[in-house]
């Protein structure tokens, strides 16, 4: 990639290791509270449905209360383990304040972003609420590698909506055609950053026959493009 002077992060799933932190804190929750439940079982039938609800979030058809509320009554609901709503909703509110706590990353997070850091200007652009991922990058130890961390909360419209990167790039200076979007999710982070010009690497697993934008299957491939 030529003429790059600006890189913009996703976090979650793409620096910061969500599931297993998640897991860490739903371990810790379920323990204070004596949820007698298989935890395997739990997070095998929680991650689709808290991403389905994620996506609903997303795109703006409910609020950041539903979300937090309905992934889990979906999940006890499907398990048929009886659980007051009271209780949901002090796991609800434990795990968003027990979550930032973990501060796993994802394989070669650290090595890649001191690498990066010497040659471009690093950014985050983020979907997930703002009170929670500025702690998870300040106890991560990692928000000093960032010059701008925008979350969607603050700009008031998720990825992909363009105004999202339009808001990061105008707050980092940055041009559309001197920044890499750098994500996992090929909605929200791919397409989303190329609707505005912006180019894109998207970490996923799998092959990718695209010529628009570069597919790695981890961070440190990265330091092969840039």
């Amino acid at each position: 990639m030529t003429n790059v002077k600006h890189l913009f992060f996703d976090l979650d799933h793409t620096l910061w290791d969500f599931e297993t932190n998640s897991e860490l804190t739903f371990k810790q929750i379920f323990k204070e509270q004596n949820i007698a439940i298989g935890f395997s079982e739990f997070f095998k039938i929680y991650s689709p449905i808290n991403m389905k609800y994620w996506r609903s979030y997303r795109d703006n058809n409910i609020s950041k209360e539903e979300l937090r509320y309905k992934r889990l009554r979906e999940t006890f609901d499907n398990l048929d383990f009886e659980i007051s709503d009271e209780l949901i909703n002090i796991i609800a509110k434990d795990y968003i304040d027990y979550l930032p706590n973990y501060s796993n990353l994802l394989e070669g997070a650290i090595e890649v972003l001191e690498y990066l850091k010497s040659k471009y200007v690093l950014h985050i652009i983020t979907n997930g609420f703002e009170e929670v991922q500025r702690q998870k990058l300040e106890k991560s130890e990692i928000s000093h590698y960032f010059d701008v961390i925008v979350t969607s909360e603050c700009v008031g419209v998720k990825k992909p909506n363009p105004k999202v990167f339009e808001y990061a790039m105008e707050k980092a200076k940055a041009g559309a055609n001197e920044s890499v979007m750098i994500g996992d999710s090929f909605e929200a982070d791919v397409l989303g950053a190329m609707q505005v010009g912006m180019k894109a690497i998207h970490l996923v697993e799998g092959k990718n026959d695209s010529t628009e934008f570069i597919a790695v299957k981890s961070l440190h491939e990265i330091k092969q493009y840039l």
